[in-house]
Parts: structure tokens; sequence; C-alpha cells
């Protein structure tokens, strides 16, 4: 053998007894103890305990997405492989019990293995809004372990990786579910109270204005600066709390974040302080924050159609529960096989001018209501005034929704940004006096 192969092979040697030297000490020096399956073990152990160490178990407020959902209060208590559990979900607050599994993967795993409370989430075929169809409320029911901070456990969700924390609970949470759902019709708004609404905050130095419109179904908030040429905002998804409301994400005022509104009864504002004069508010307004010129051209315009109709309009969240519970009450006059088809107002008819037609299914016949119609430049409304109807005696059972449309104060008319269902622009009509609203396509 040549002395330079003698080289060569002495060299290979030589590198093979480093590397096993450098492997031996790496293994040495390693920061882990135990094998990959054995920390599993050790977390999978870890977190069983820490679930079953709350003697009163643990609350989290999970919001599943809150770019267009609200969060929904869970309350949990393990004890090996049950859980208790119970939620805000809907009306029924009590505590119903399953099973629970922690599972080895890539991490470690809580999973709740039978059906329950939280699986209400993650239902597709339960959805709260339209554009959710087939998704649900975007839920999760496996959560992935990241460890525990300040005494909470730190999860993350299996399909969003939305973080979500787990508080130890108190007693007072059990039975505070329950007093949170009576919070729902503070949020959505009272017909005692004026419609409109908007969010208001105040940085010690200057108070801004955003309109503020909430949809119950998804517990979510839109809220737009009404400052001209502004494009800030201010969406939030909403909890429910015994005392008022936690918004996320959190609202920015300045430098300051604040997530957490209490209710005032006597108001019916949701308020919250931070430090230095900054706070923010969510209030009643009696009039739109912004008046539009969307009804200019109508009264003396073209022939304009603008219809209600029942199949596809009844559940607008632009329709105020007013105007629901008077079309409902109507409804509950007509025969079993009747209900209302459209309510429509036409503007500028060449025969009958300008008229609101009545017309139902079920065989009865359609009942119009002439009008003289006038613009209000003023405080921007149209103001309607009765013409005759086309029939001797005015029909009682419309008698509460004509007033409505009639109201001498006016009707704010507003040209909606979205659609329902089909692509005719939507129009709203709101009195200037009360809580009605109605939902319209334009024909």
């Amino acid at each position: 053998m040549k002395i330079k192969q003698i080289i060569n092979y002495l060299l290979v040697a030589l590198l093979a007894i480093q590397l096993v030297s450098c492997d031996n000490k790496e293994a040495i020096d390693s920061p882990f103890s135990g094998t990959p399956t054995e920390r599993l073990n050790a977390k999978e152990k870890e977190l069983n305990d820490l679930l079953m160490s709350s003697e009163l178990g643990w609350k989290a407020v999970y919001f599943t997405d809150n770019t267009q959902l609200g969060g929904f209060t869970h309350l949990f208590k393990f004890k090996d492989g049950k859980v208790d559990m119970a939620s805000d979900f809907n009306n029924d607050t009590s505590i119903q019990s399953s099973e629970y599994d922690i599972i080895l993967g890539s991490t470690v795993s809580l999973v709740f293995t039978t059906k329950n409370r939280i699986h209400l989430l993650s239902d597709s075929n339960s959805f709260p809004i339209a554009s959710l169809r087939g998704k649900g409320y975007l839920g999760d029911f496996q959560f992935l372990y990241y460890g525990q901070e300040n005494g909470e456990i730190i999860f993350r969700t299996s399909r969003s990786f939305q973080e979500v924390r787990f508080v130890k609970a108190k007693a007072t949470d059990w039975t505070d579910l329950a007093q949170s759902r009576l919070m729902v019709p503070n949020v959505a708004g009272a017909t005692t109270r004026p419609l409109f609404r908007l969010l208001e905050i105040n940085d010690g130095t200057k108070v801004s204005q955003f309109d503020f419109n909430f949809t119950s179904a998804s517990r979510f908030a839109t809220s737009n600066s009404i400052e001209t040429g502004s494009s800030v905002t201010n969406n939030i998804g909403i909890a429910y709390t015994p005392t008022g409301i936690i918004v996320s994400p959190a609202v920015k005022v300045g430098s300051q974040s604040l997530s957490a509104f209490t209710y005032d009864a006597a108001t019916g504002n949701f308020n919250a302080t931070g430090t230095a004069g900054v706070s923010a508010s969510i209030k009643y307004s009696t009039k739109p924050l912004v008046l539009t010129d969307d009804f200019k051209g109508v009264v003396n315009g073209p022939r304009l159609t603008y219809a209600y109709i029942n199949g596809d309009l009844k559940g607008a969240q632009t329709n105020s529960l007013l105007f629901n519970n008077l079309v409902a009450a109507a409804k509950a006059t007509l025969l079993p096989t009747q209900d209302f088809n459209r309510i429509s107002l036409i503007f500028n008819d060449p025969v009958n001018g300008t008229f609101i037609q009545y017309s139902f299914t079920g065989g009865k016949g359609a009942i119009n209501h002439y009008l003289i119609a006038k613009e209000d430049p003023v405080n921007k409304t149209i103001k309607l005034t009765d013409d005759g109807w086309s029939m001797a005696t005015p029909p009682a059972f419309l008698a509460d929704i004509d007033k409505q449309i009639l109201d001498p104060a006016g009707l704010y008319l507003k040209k909606e940004k979205f659609t329902i269902r089909y692509s005719n622009t939507i129009y709203t009509f709101t009195s200037a006096s009360s809580n009605f609203r109605m939902t319209t396509y334009a024909l």
C-alpha cells in the first residue's frame, strides 16, 4: 500500500473518532433530558395534572375569529378523562358532561372527544351569518398545549392556531354565565332606546366618533370613523359579561388599549375608562351620525320602487326589532295559509302617483295606500302623508306599520353598501322619530 493511501486512511479514521467524540459530548451537554417520547409523556402528565389542579375548574373566553365573530365564554372542570362544561353560547347555560383526552403528536393536545358545548362552535351546519354558511362559528375542539404563564394555561387551536387561555375559574363564574346572557338585549339595543348608535373615544385631548352597527348572531360590531377622509375603523368582536362586555381586538385610544366596557343602565351606554382622561363609550344617538343625500331625486324623479320582500329580507340585520314586531303582529291577524309578500314604496307612478302597496301570499289581494310625498331638504328626509286607500275603510291590521311609514318627522333614506342574496341595491327607510327601520331592494 502506498504511503499516500495509508495517510488518507489514517485521516478518515481520525475524523470518525472526532465525530463520535462530538456526538458523545453533545449527548452529555444536551439541554433536553430524556428521549423525545419521554419528554412528550412528561408533558402529557404535566397538562393532565394541571387541568385537574383547579378545584373550581377553568374559564376561557374563546374568540374564534375576531375579524368577524365575537367571543364565547366556556367553563371546564376536568377529572380523570371526564369534563363538566358550560357556556354562554345560548340561553342553555346548564352544566353538561362529556369526555376529553390528551393526545401525543408533534406536541401535546387537549381534545374534547365527545360532544359538548365547545362543539357548537365547530358545527358547520350552524352558522350565524350567510358568509359563514358551511363554516359554522370557525371553532375548534382540539387545543395544542403551549405551557403556562402567570397561572394561566396557554393553548393554540389546531386549525387556525388561535391563542386561547384558560384561567382558574371562581365559584361565581358558573352562575355568571346566566347573568351574562341578560346582557344580550342591552348590547343589541332596546326598542325603548334610539335606533342609532355610535362609538365615541376620547384620547384626553380630542373626541372622535364612529358609527356602531352590531350583529347579534355573530356577536360582531362594525365601527367606522364619521370624519371626512378618515378610514379608521374599530371593528370588534364582543363577549358578554354580567356587568358589560369584553371586546377583541381592544379599542386603541392613543397609546392605551381598552377592552372591558361596563354597562350603564340609566343611559344604556357601555363605558371603558383608561388613564389621563382616556375613555371610550358605546352610546345612543337620536339621529344618524351622517345624514346622506340619498333622499334627493326620489320624490320628483322617475318611477322608483323600493320593496321589502318578506321571503328574502325577513332576516336582514338592518330591519329594526320594532319593524319585525309590527310585521309579526300584522301577520298574526291573517289566515294560517297567508303571509306578507311585499311592502313596496312606489314613487311617481304614471297612474297612481306615490303609494304603498301591501301584497300577500295565500290568495289575499293587494292593498294600496295612496300618498303625497315631499322632500325635507333641511332634515334630509322624505315626508309622506295620506291621500286615500284602495278600499273604503283603511285596514286596521296595517295601521301600526302604516303609521310608522307616515311618520310626520319623515323617513331617512340610506343606500347601503351590502347586498342580500341578489345584486339589487339595498336601501333602508328609517323613521326620524322612532326605532322603525325597514330594509328594501331597489327594483
